[in-house]
């Protein structure tokens, strides 16, 4: 749950900026950007935002933590507990009333996108700091075709790296044995400006540490909606 919590406050960072959109259930104005191509049947952790939501509203006696800073909140407690760093998160976001699914389809990076489409995509994003076909390690396919057949299956399950409850570097080792599962994985190292910060981080967890703590910071901080912007929401599923 730690990296779907993670990946929720990324998700909802892309789309207009850190302002809890991603939580919004559709409504007769707007459809939720939960049916976007990149969080539609993927995309979870709800229920734990709305546990912690309650807990947070009943210490506080009223609503008055924003539901995009208990994303942002929650995304680093969640890598802390799996063993990861930890870093300052800044409060005082406000959360959004509206959501686009046409916005969320547009602007978050797909699973297929080379290095240089995800280097632009970020760069939009103004995360510019991040230092063609997949070239995957054969065996390793053959391994992961039959876990994972076309036909797919809710029992043909299998994790993204050899630690899915760790936060460590064991996904960045993947990368330079070629076994990256997904075309956006191993882009990151398939003869591009990229190899050598892969081959650091693989062989120095301090350095991926730091790095994503900085990097972090800085997704938390895209164009957050602050002081008489949108509002605090009771219910993180629906505006006020």
């Amino acid at each position: 749950m730690g990296a779907s919590l993670l990946r929720l406050h990324f998700h909802d960072c892309f789309v207009n900026g850190c302002d809890g959109s991603l939580l919004l259930d559709s409504t007769p104005a707007f459809e939720t950007e939960k049916n976007a191509r990149g969080n539609l049947n993927s995309v979870r952790g709800f229920e734990v935002v709305d546990q912690i939501k309650a807990e947070v509203d009943r210490a506080c006696g009223r609503p008055t933590v924003s539901c995009a800073d208990i994303l942002a909140v929650a995304a680093r407690d969640s890598v802390v507990a799996l063993g990861g760093p930890t870093w300052r998160v800044r409060l005082g976001r406000r959360d959004s009333t509206t959501a686009s699914r046409a916005l969320a389809d547009s602007v978050l990076p797909s699973a297929s996108m080379d290095l240089p489409a995800l280097i632009e995509n970020f760069k939009k994003q103004g995360l510019n700091r991040i230092y063609n076909a997949t070239n995957i390690d054969p065996a390793f396919a053959n391994e992961r075709r039959a876990t994972c057949p076309r036909t797919g299956g809710n029992s043909n399950l299998a994790p993204f790296d050899p630690t899915p409850a760790k936060f460590d570097t064991a996904y960045f080792k993947n990368l330079v044995k070629q076994r990256g599962l997904l075309t956006s994985d191993q882009a990151l190292f398939n003869g591009g400006s990229t190899d050598q910060l892969v081959k650091t981080y693989s062989s120095n967890p301090n350095a991926f540490w730091h790095d994503f703590a900085k990097s972090m910071i800085k997704m938390g901080n895209i164009k957050p909606s602050t002081g008489n912007q949108g509002q605090i929401r009771v219910n993180c599923r629906k505006a006020n």
